[in-house]
């Protein structure tokens, strides 16, 4: 177990605290805690690259924290009840869990199916996971502190469109790889 690895189980710890933070009606906590999982990825990267501590468990756990912890917030953040200023509209959930659902379906068909194993991520899947952070951090800056709602209204639109264009994406790409598998 490295220190890149550790500080990915950290930040996978952090969840439930994140969740019961906005469940109980702390935003400024959720913010800060949903703030110190960025810093620990960024730095679980680094030390990942720097220290030459990159290792397969590492390659699985650090997507994983990080599908895990924001989808978390999305899904917590929509749900009504809370107390909170604002909340995420309940479809972008949806349609982020949906794509993720049909990505990971794809990818392990493309695996069982034509022995595939590499599929990394592509420009806009990384654009979609840059406006999905952003967007959870603005709407948890919003409920902790303000932020414009204009703003907020542009991140949503723009992780929409960005969730479909992705997950469109990725289908070509897997439809690509199958015809240079056969």
């Amino acid at each position: 177990m490295t220190l890149a690895n550790l500080l990915t189980v950290f930040r996978m710890a952090m969840i439930p605290f994140f969740i019961m933070a906005l469940v109980y009606g702390h935003a400024v906590a959720a913010f800060y805690i949903f703030l110190i999982a960025g810093i620990t990825d960024a730095l679980d990267g680094f030390i990942a690259r720097y220290f030459n501590q990159r290792t397969a468990l590492g390659a699985f756990l650090d997507p994983a924290a990080d599908k895990l912890i924001l989808t978390s917030a999305f899904v917590v953040l929509a749900l009504p009840g809370l107390g909170l200023s604002y909340t995420i509209p309940i479809w972008l959930p949806v349609l982020t869990i949906a794509r993720d659902v049909v990505i990971v379906c794809l990818t392990l068909l493309l695996h069982l199916t034509y022995s595939i194993r590499n599929f990394p991520p592509t420009w806009p899947g990384k654009a979609t996971t840059l406006f999905q952070i952003s967007y959870a951090v603005g709407v948890l800056l919003k409920n902790a502190y303000s932020l414009p709602d204009w703003l907020l209204l542009f991140l949503l639109w723009s992780v929409a469109f960005l969730t479909v264009v992705s997950g469109f994406h990725y289908i070509w790409r897997m439809k690509v790889m199958i015809k240079g598998a056969t």
